[in-house]
């Protein structure tokens, strides 16, 4: 019986809606032997869903996204084992740092626009998870200024919408290079959104190749079987592994569900072999102990 996984998910630790021994519970009953935590910016949801994963016999693998600066959006992530995900924390750090600087910003700027919404709303709704701008849309859900997520993203949280404020970001070559350096896999998640065609994907591939990137996230989500088949001929052309991964961000993305997206997705547990072999070689040469 073949087995599948999920390289992609998010938990209460940045802005999915499960917490990260909920979500590995979840994957458990969705029949998954596997699945990768990749919290925006923070690893502090790594050790929970481990130690759960254990117990629910789900095979945790440590891992981060990190948002670069980048037209259009573009994130990067990273795959760890091991404890090596730890080195990483004074990166992610600062990267939070930036984060709590733009939230109030956000706030202000919707309260010019007369939407009452305040800053301590947002950190109820948080919790003790990393505010997002996910937590301020769904505030905007529960005060009747959207629909949901996606319409409070689509009106004000979206880049080019009145909210948006642009946050500080390492470049693409930095972050590849700060998860090389704590002994993590780079990965280009969904590049299906970035919007380019064959050749200008071959051209960046062959770009962050030459700076270390190990991998594209080429089964997703919202890719067409087309899109998987050309992102795995890029992958071969430019010696890159093809990982696969949903998205899941639980209720928060409510079509989208762990380890099949919106249904057709299917990701083998031949490409977590894969991977494992590159988190051995990335482990020994940045000699992560």
């Amino acid at each position: 019986m073949e087995k599948f996984i999920d390289l992609h998910t998010h938990t209460t630790k940045s802005d999915g809606s499960m917490t990260p021994a909920e979500l590995v519970r979840y994957a458990a009953e969705k029949g998954l032997v596997a699945v990768a935590i990749t919290d925006h910016d923070t690893v502090d949801g790594v050790a929970e869903a481990i130690q759960e994963g254990s117990k629910a016999g789900v095979e945790v693998i440590a891992g981060v996204e990190i948002s670069v600066d980048y037209s259009p959006e573009m994130h990067i992530l990273g795959y760890f084992k091991d404890k090596c995900y730890m080195r990483l924390e004074s990166t992610l750090e600062e990267l939070r740092m930036y984060r709590e600087i733009r939230n109030p910003k956000i706030i202000n700027i919707l309260s010019q626009m007369g939407v009452e919404i305040s800053m301590e709303e947002v950190e109820k709704k948080a919790g003790e998870s990393i505010i997002s701008r996910a937590h301020i849309a769904k505030v905007l859900v529960d005060k009747g200024y959207a629909n949901d997520i996606k319409d409070a993203f689509y009106k004000f949280l979206s880049p080019g919408r009145p909210a948006y404020v642009k946050k500080d970001k390492l470049a693409p070559e930095s972050a590849i290079k700060k998860i090389i350096e704590a002994g993590g896999v780079p990965v280009l998640a969904h590049p299906i959104y970035l919007n380019k065609s064959y050749n200008e994907l071959d051209e960046l591939l062959a770009h962050l190749a030459k700076v270390g990137l190990a991998g594209i996230e080429a089964y997703y989500t919202e890719n067409t079987e087309e899109d998987n088949r050309n992102l795995v001929k890029l992958a071969i052309k430019n010696d890159l592994l093809a990982t696969g991964g949903s998205d899941f961000h639980g209720s928060f993305k409510t079509n989208i569900d762990i380890g099949t997206g919106y249904g057709n997705l299917k990701i083998p547990y031949a490409i977590l072999e894969r991977l494992k072999v590159e988190l051995v070689k990335h482990k020994e040469k940045a000699n992560c102990d």
